[in-house]
């Protein structure tokens, strides 16, 4: 099974309507670290197979640099389901992300069909109906055997479905985002947090980053590019991070440390799992640089 790259930025991530070919378009210039070209909830049912059609067009071009490319297709189930998934597994996308994954046999049949196409694609779990979180656990350990990558939230479809009342704070969700956070981390899967509606209020959008970035997340699902420079900002290590970082890591080379499991830094006592973290957070920190710099 793949090894997720944990560390590939994915602070952004930018959903586009399959429909528009104008959009995909201009999304290859967009600083967004992971697109999803959207053929489900984005498109309507006349337009399905166009918006198939475009996709898969928009793909197989390659414009789009370093971004993590996903297609999220119509569930399996649906109509339009197995017709996306091969017209996408065709132009050959980073990842096929599976809306409303409720149950692993939903995952266990999408991965036998990258294997049938010998697709090198990563599937993606939208975790975005009740019983999705009751299964929760059996879903994300399905990445023992399957091509399973990550889990992105779908805090819209899960408000529809819990009859929630959305608060700023989230409070219908917390139990949702954490036990959905908690199983990724389990079977190592990279951990993407739902949307926040208002484009046009980017007080709000940051408080719900910075929300999701302290639950542990890797990055934000976007509807709007207004939205790009505040979810790339906020799930960036901060600078001061970076530095107390690249401290530790020096602080163990020293040759007096050598062999240690505890060091004393900065008056501070620092253990090995301290150094493990300050190494990812580094390595995390020069791959947004190389993004950047690209």
């Amino acid at each position: 099974m793949p090894t997720t790259d944990k560390l590939r930025p994915r602070r952004s991530c930018l959903y586009m309507p399959g429909a528009n070919a104008r959009a995909l378009e201009k999304a290859q210039s967009l600083p967004a670290d992971m697109l999803v070209f959207d053929l489900e909830d984005a498109v309507a049912p006349d337009a399905k197979v166009e918006a198939r059609e475009t996709v898969a067009e928009a793909v197989r071009s390659r414009a789009y640099g370093q971004r993590e490319l996903l297609v999220r297709i119509n569930a399996l189930e649906s109509p339009w389901g197995r017709a996306d998934m091969d017209a996408a597994l065709q132009a050959a996308p980073d990842g096929i992300l599976l809306p409303k994954v409720s149950t692993a046999a939903q995952v266990r049949a999408a991965d036998q069909l990258l294997k049938a196409a010998d697709s090198q694609a990563g599937l993606w779990a939208m975790i975005e109906t009740p019983l999705a979180i009751l299964n929760i656990r059996e879903i994300a350990a399905t990445a023992q055997e399957t091509r399973l990558l990550g889990l992105v939230v779908g805090t819209n479809d899960l408000a529809k479905e819990l009859q929630a009342v959305t608060d700023p704070s989230r409070s219908a969700f917390q139990v949702h985002l954490a036990l959905t956070l908690a199983a990724a981390r389990a079977f190592g899967l990279v951990a993407i947090d739902g949307v926040f509606n208002d484009f046009r209020d980017p007080e709000g959008l940051a408080a719900a980053c910075e929300q999701g970035r302290l639950l542990g997340f890797d990055g934000k699902s976007l509807i709007h590019p207004a939205q790009l420079e505040t979810a790339n900002r906020v799930f960036a290590p901060e600078p001061g991070a970076v530095a107390q970082a690249q401290i530790i890591v020096e602080a163990f080379a020293l040759e007096e440390n050598q062999g240690k499991g505890v060091i004393q830094v900065n008056g501070k006592m620092v253990e090995l799992l301290h150094l493990e973290q300050a190494q990812q957070l580094l390595a995390i920190a020069r791959a947004i640089e190389a993004v950047n710099a690209g």
